[in-house]
């Protein structure tokens, strides 16, 4: 029963904080940032540790997988314009990848973060599903992971729009890869206020952005990490 109240609760508190979002679209009552503080208000009380809570919206999570393949379908349905400018979109996507793990990178060396934040971090830009996982192959630690995807997603959806005004950026295509890549899916959600194509750029940053961070998990973030001395 615990568990089924904790599920009812975090979907009343998301929506809720979604539609004061919608209403006063400001950075403190952004869902990914207000609804876990109110969870977090809501539980401790409660002496209901994250364990828990984790077991008890189990459900939820798993939903992060087809939620992520469902993005698949407004790439399929503008398929021929991505065909056009894929060596433009790799390229990017590429060069986005490594500025994303060498920035995160090189602030764990600013603020000499220990090993566990070091290697969490370092996944940070790409959508929390595969964070999670790559985060789990490097050794790193998943519930940090997922607090560095958040925060990343809320700091790059909210700078973004901005960036790409002062920018006078007009093209669908820029604006779609610029906000997927550093927002992944906090930036796509901005990008669909731009229009269609610019969200369909947006998902396939986010998901091919995904992929090659993995690529890179194998062969570019260990070096890293030893060169630190923290394995």
């Amino acid at each position: 029963m615990m568990y089924i109240s904790l599920t009812i609760a975090t979907c009343v508190f998301y929506f809720f904080t979604k539609k004061m979002y919608q209403k006063y679209s400001i950075t403190i009552v952004h869902p990914l940032l207000l609804c876990p503080l109110l969870l977090i208000i809501m539980i401790t009380p409660l002496h209901i540790s994250a364990d828990q809570y984790m077991k008890g919206t189990a459900a939820l999570t798993h939903l992060l997988g087809p939620a992520t393949i469902a993005f698949a379908i407004p790439i399929y349905k503008h398929l021929d314009m991505i065909k056009k400018h894929m060596s433009t979109i790799l390229i990017s996507l590429i060069t986005g990848t490594l500025i994303a793990i060498f920035s995160s990178f090189a602030l764990s060396l600013i603020f000499r973060l220990n090993s566990n934040l070091l290697v969490s971090i370092l996944p940070r830009s790409i959508t929390t599903p595969i964070a999670i996982e790559v985060s789990k192959d490097i050794g790193g630690l998943p519930t940090l992971t997922t607090i560095f995807v958040i925060i990343t997603g809320i700091v790059g959806g909210n700078i973004g729009p901005h960036v790409i005004r002062g920018l006078s950026i007009q093209s669908p295509l820029a604006k779609g890869l610029a906000l997927g890549m550093s927002a992944h899916g906090v930036g796509t959600s901005k990008a669909r206020e731009y229009g269609e194509q610019e969200a369909t750029f947006s998902t396939l940053a986010m998901i091919f952005a995904a992929f090659i961070t993995m690529f890179w998990a194998k062969l570019l973030i260990p070096p890293l990490i030893r060169l630190t001395g923290a394995v």
